[in-house]
């Protein structure tokens, strides 16, 4: 399936529990090339909180422990849950809400990047791939709303891209992507999916690693869609 990382590689889905990321921890154990995929969450041994930096770190310590990883996969996000809703109106901003949103869209991964990029071998082939959203583009917003969500994503986007241009100083082969899924059928999209077009995680899943075998090195930092064409930032 995945054919440029090579024979025996070893892979980490963050959120393996989820539509997507259960989707894709499925996909890589049943790739003949993958040697190991390590499914990470809340649940896990080791866990992984999002929102506890300290458990990111303990996880990529652990995991490091059995040698390098070369694939590392984070489809986290939140929009919506009982206690919060994406914002139709400025008036509905609420700053505990939005700072929710940033902890576990954006600052979340961003912690996975700085304790797990460690794990990427030297040289050679890996990839850090993390799920941003369409909505989270700047230049392609035209129906407003969604503040915290769309602000989230946008800064996340600016940290893979950031973080891209660091790693790449010691570690040329490695590729870091921000990508866009589509409308999943999840939890999270669910509620917004009506007359849109959308995908099974598996799907989904399918999808984008294909856009990740095809990610080149001088595609790192870039913001790509299930499709694999880049969104403008």
């Amino acid at each position: 399936m995945l054919k440029k990382l090579g024979k025996g590689y070893r892979a980490v889905v963050i959120g393996a529990t989820g539509g997507i990321g259960g989707a894709f921890l499925d996909l890589l154990q049943a790739d003949p090339a993958c040697g190991e995929a390590i499914a990470l969450s809340r649940s896990t041994d080791p866990a992984i909180e999002l929102e506890d930096e300290a458990s990111i770190a303990a996880a990529a310590e652990q995991i490091g422990g059995g040698g390098p990883v070369h694939l590392i996969i984070d489809p986290s996000g939140i929009l919506h849950d009982a206690a919060m809703q994406p914002e139709k109106t400025i008036d509905a901003i609420d700053p505990k809400v939005v700072a929710r949103s940033f902890a576990i869209s954006a600052t979340g991964p961003v912690s996975l990047l700085k304790h797990f990029h460690q794990l990427l071998p030297r040289s050679g082939r890996s990839v850090f791939a993390t799920l941003s959203a369409r909505v989270g583009s700047i230049d392609d917003n035209r129906l407003g709303g969604w503040y915290g969500y769309r602000a989230s994503k946008a800064a996340l986007n600016m940290f893979v891209r950031t973080a891209a241009i660091e790693i790449a100083r010691k570690r040329p082969d490695a590729v870091c992507l921000a990508l866009h899924p589509g409308t999943v059928e999840t939890a999270l999209s669910k509620p917004f999916s009506q007359n849109r077009r959308t995908f099974t995680p598996r799907e989904a899943a399918e999808r984008l690693l294909c856009v990740i075998d095809n990610a080149e090195a001088t595609a790192s930092g870039a913001f790509l869609a299930y499709h694999g064409s880049r969104i403008p930032w």
